[in-house]
């Protein structure tokens, strides 16, 4: 009998394994253009985000809480959410791999300087009953708390002397915590409940329930690198989904009619859907001793057309101090480099582009992106390549990737005109940017590629795939 239930119990645990090998999710773009009456407001809202997320990663000696300076994604039009339940309440996320924590507003809610943020996601009455508060005994704890030593969590707990003496911490409920993102910051306490998302379902999953924040509407699923992250507590139920992910952004315009399929999230590692051969480019994982939560890697150079520019160094590795290397980000919108490297990849990129078409100044400083030109006869725009250190390691980026083309004038004021601006930005001078990311890898860029985070093998690979025509192989061979 004993036997047999073993037996039994170990074809169930392989049927388990077999069938969590990946888990496909639905990423959901969340452009919002009602709130911008033309396309150069949207661009302009969207820069001004990437610039200011991407900055404030540097101002890290102006705060305590050094190990978690991140910026929201909340740049109307850049942003892909991820849905799943907690308990029996369904909840929807912006999906970062920038941060390394899940949380969300939660009733009462209070959101300090929120005005001019997108609305608020509705706080979320949690179900007590369903959800447990974290013990300041558990490593979650610590992590949330900056790696706060079990005994001093008990101090700010204000647990009895003699427990603290102990450590016996059993008793008391973790207390708040402050998470600062540079942009805002918010006090949440730790909570674990059940998560389910598509086939899985997770025991004791943590996360962080926020009543104030400042300048931080909406919560965020952290896909970085750190224990409470989302993939980070997928692995300790199954390694195999935790430890590998992938995403796939289905190419984004900024208008908002256009409704786009789901972009396809994958955890875990899937056979080849639709017999589609693909061919990944990697490079290494870069550790960051600061910023421990990116993922970072190196760049050799960009080219423009036959040129190749080379990078400063700093973009070439991190030193100790957590400066330098290329962040690669979900939460960003356009990809940001050194002034200098910057300026000589678009020096190179006028002089082809600047020959044919007539440069568009006053577009540049309404949409805050450049250079720009007026498209007046069909647009010659030269190839662009990002080199990341390794062998073969090159990415040949579509030219909608880096060329946004977009009429001018629907405002019905001036004649429309056909206008195209390089989404790419200046990040400001080398020496501003000592004690973190050199440059950033941003979602605009990554748009049309399949991206793994290969955790197990410390690596990042992008592949050209069709993602939307992804999303149908791999959903179908599921079903």
């Amino acid at each position: 009998m004993a036997t047999s239930l073993l037996l039994l119990l170990l074809l169930f645990m392989l049927s388990i394994s077999h069938s969590s090998q990946m888990l496909l999710l639905p990423l959901t773009h969340s452009l919002s253009i009602t709130q911008f009456n033309a396309t150069h407001h949207l661009l302009k809202s969207t820069s001004t985000r990437s610039l200011a997320r991407f900055h404030r990663h540097h101002n890290h000696h102006h705060r305590r809480h050094q190990s978690h300076q991140l910026s929201l994604p909340l740049s109307p039009g850049s942003d892909y959410t991820l849905s799943f339940n907690l308990g029996s309440q369904p909840i929807t996320l912006y999906m970062d791999t920038g941060s390394d924590l899940v949380w969300f507003p939660c009733s009462p809610f209070e959101c300090i300087l929120c005005e001019g943020k997108p609305n608020p996601t509705k706080p979320h009455n949690l179900t007590l009953s369903q959800s447990h508060t974290v013990s300041c005994q558990s490593h979650a704890c610590s992590a949330a708390h900056n790696h706060v030593p079990n005994s001093n969590l008990c101090a700010i707990a204000r647990c009895p002397l003699d427990s603290i003496e102990v450590r016996d911490c059993s008793s008391v409920t973790c207390p708040p915590f402050y998470y600062a993102y540079a942009d805002g910051s918010l006090i949440a306490n730790l909570y674990r409940s059940n998560l389910s998302i598509s086939s899985l379902r997770l025991n004791n999953f943590t996360f962080g329930c926020a009543h104030t924040t400042l300048a931080e509407p909406t919560g965020v699923a952290g896909f970085g690198r750190g224990v409470l992250s989302f993939p980070a507590q997928i692995s300790t139920l199954n390694p195999k989904l935790g430890n590998r992910f992938s995403y796939c952004l289905v190419s984004h315009s900024f208008e908002g009619e256009r409704v786009n399929p789901p972009s396809p999230l994958i955890l875990g590692r899937y056979d080849n859907a639709g017999g589609e051969e693909v061919e990944f480019v990697y490079t290494s994982m870069l550790r960051n001793p600061k910023h421990p939560y990116f993922y970072c890697v190196g760049l050799v150079g960009i080219s423009v057309g036959k040129k190749t520019i080379p990078a400063p160094e700093m973009l070439k590795r991190v030193d100790y101090k957590g400066s330098g290397g290329v962040v690669v980000d979900s939460g960003t919108t356009f990809t940001i480099l050194p002034a200098s490297f910057y300026n000589s990849v678009v020096d190179e990129f006028d002089n082809r582009v600047g020959r044919v078409h007539v440069r568009a100044s006053e577009i540049e400083k309404k949409t805050g992106l450049g250079p720009c030109y007026y498209l007046d006869r069909v647009s010659e725009v030269p190839t662009v390549s990002f080199h990341f250190v390794g062998n073969g390691s090159s990415v040949v980026l579509p030219t909608r990737n880096y060329f946004y083309e977009f009429l001018d004038g629907s405002d019905g004021v001036r004649r429309t005109r056909k206008v195209g601006c390089m989404m790419l930005m200046n990040g400001g001078d080398e020496t501003e940017l000592s004690g973190g990311p050199g440059a950033t890898l941003g979602n605009y860029q990554q748009q049309g590629f399949e991206v793994v985070y290969d955790l197990e093998k410390q690596r990042v690979g992008f592949a050209r795939r069709h993602c939307a025509s992804l999303w149908d192989s791999i959903n179908h061979v599921k079903n």
